[in-house]
């Protein structure tokens, strides 16, 4: 199980990181949307259907690497009061009842949005601009997503299970760290080499 779990973090981190140069991308292509829209008076009709595109893209793609690091809201007022293993029991009932149907719902209707989108001549293309963006390849997005959400699930239903046999959560490499948390730190940092 703990292969299983090192094996899906690893692929979640991988896809949400590649996917999230997209923030790079989209910063650049408004930045010169900006540029030639108010400079130069002659706006790109592509820019507002490429965005959304990406922004959709990243968001989609982000879910699974988001679940791994436990990174999803969480209304937890009660939840954080419970002993991990009344927290790993609870997590495992809406993972199987909640989770996996409404992921299992979004890689079916998601497979067949896509075929629809790619049965097209040519592929099916945005009708919100006059540029015609293809987002046939998009669509295909959804049904990725959910693979590896469903992939990145089953990884939390093993922390699940090792948690209720443990009494502890096994947690994921943290390789992103709260500002908040980060600025603390440095204060307290600051606070102690002010005052030995």
């Amino acid at each position: 199980m703990v292969r299983f779990i090192d094996f899906a973090d690893k692929l979640s981190g991988f896809f949400g990181k590649a996917f999230a140069w997209l923030i790079v991308m989209m910063t650049l292509g408004m930045s010169y949307e900006v540029f030639v829209r108010y400079l130069l008076n002659s706006p790109t009709p592509w820019a507002l259907d490429v965005s959304f595109i990406m922004y959709g893209t990243l968001f989609m793609m982000g879910g699974a690497y988001t679940l791994s690091r436990g990174g999803h809201v969480r209304g937890d007022f009660l939840y954080r009061l419970w002993k991990p293993r009344t927290q790993a029991r609870v997590d495992l009932v809406l993972y199987i009842f909640f989770f996996f149907p409404g992921i299992t719902a979004l890689v079916l209707s998601g497979w067949k949005y896509s075929a629809r989108s790619w049965s097209y001549p040519g592929g099916e293309v945005s009708i919100n601009s006059p540029a015609g963006i293809p987002i046939y390849q998009f669509k295909s997005i959804m049904v990725l997503a959910g693979a590896l959400l469903f992939i990145q699930g089953m990884a939390q239903v093993c922390r699940c299970i090792l948690c209720i046999r443990e009494g502890y959560w096994r947690q994921a490499a943290e390789d992103v760290e709260e500002t908040e948390d980060l600025l603390i730190k440095q204060a307290n940092i600051a606070e102690s080499d002010a005052h030995p």
